[in-house]
């Protein structure tokens, strides 16, 4: 097991929103529960941002732009980490005859889904390798746009964190390792238990860090009911750890999270009985051979 658990946050994601009243939808309330996360015990948030008169995913730049700065102005050690999962959903029009995109359909150019990297420099953004079906559209995650988007954030010193969403993701992972595309080991997610994707269990959690390259650092997480599990299987088979809105809306059965801080303070008091020690934001840095946080 890991010496420091470092604790991932992630706030509000980009699915369909949960019932919860709870979950963050505008720049300021998705600062201010990054802000609480990282003070109930959290390292890394992990940013989406959403289109506040709708609550739905948006990839707006000045919206990025207002949340990253309410953070940064109030927390300048908690680790930054961008989604860049946008852009790649297919929706056709017709199910039956895939051949032409539907209204909901965004597939947008390598620039775009990376264009608030480039400008707001986090430390890390996250670069999704599935190809899978997901909310009733298929995920699109083509090898040259990939490469293209790795090597856009690399350029400007943000750290790739390699989303995984079942075992091909993974000898995907490692091809563009080879290439010189990613640099290995490599930092890692695997999302469990969304849709058809890969399921949230023991057995697959351990599979799938079996193929990952010695010495790679990685957390498996788990969607809705499986969240508080997967953050314990993962601690206790050598991962970190991950919670928040964006995968699960409850803090118990029935019972709706007050808040990210309400979730990070109870896997928190979980790790503690069993004796993990959660990393701060600056160990977080050296076990993932970060760049030192800005001035």
């Amino acid at each position: 097991m890991q010496e420091k658990i470092i604790l991932t946050c992630a706030l509000t994601g980009a699915g369909p929103l949960s019932p919860n009243p709870a979950q963050p939808i505008t720049p300021t309330q998705i600062a201010e529960s990054g802000l609480e996360a990282a003070e109930a015990g959290a390292a890394i948030i992990h940013v989406h941002v959403r289109d506040p008169k709708t609550g739905q995913f948006s990839g707006d730049l000045d919206l990025y732009r207002e949340t990253v700065d309410l953070i940064r102005r109030h927390n300048k050690e908690v680790v930054l980490n961008l989604t860049t999962g946008l852009g790649s959903g297919f929706y056709p029009a017709d199910p039956m005859l895939p051949s032409t995109a539907g209204p909901d359909t965004h597939i947008w150019s390598a620039e775009q889904r990376v264009q608030h990297v480039l400008e707001l420099k986090p430390e890390i953004c996250t670069l999704d390798l599935v190809t899978a079906q997901v909310f009733g559209g298929v995920v699109m995650s083509l090898e040259p746009v990939l490469t293209r988007m790795a090597e856009l954030v690399r350029a400007v010193g943000v750290v790739p964190e390699i989303e995984l969403f079942d075992s091909g993701d993974a000898v995907l992972a490692k091809h563009l390792i080879a290439k010189g595309v990613l640099e290995g080991p490599g930092m890692y997610s695997f999302v469990m238990g969304l849709n058809y994707t890969m399921p949230a269990d023991t057995q697959t959690m351990a599979y799938i860090s079996s193929l990952l390259p010695a010495g790679a650092q990685w957390q498996g997480f788990g969607i809705g009911r499986n969240q508080f599990p997967m953050a314990m299987q993962s601690y206790l088979l050598g991962g970190h750890v991950r919670v928040g809105m964006e995968d699960n809306a409850f803090i118990s059965k029935g019972t709706f999270a007050k808040s990210n801080a309400d979730l990070v303070s109870k896997v928190k008091r979980m790790l503690d009985d069993v004796g993990g020690v959660l990393a701060t934001s600056a160990e977080a840095r050296q076990i993932l051979k970060l760049r030192a946080k800005s001035s």
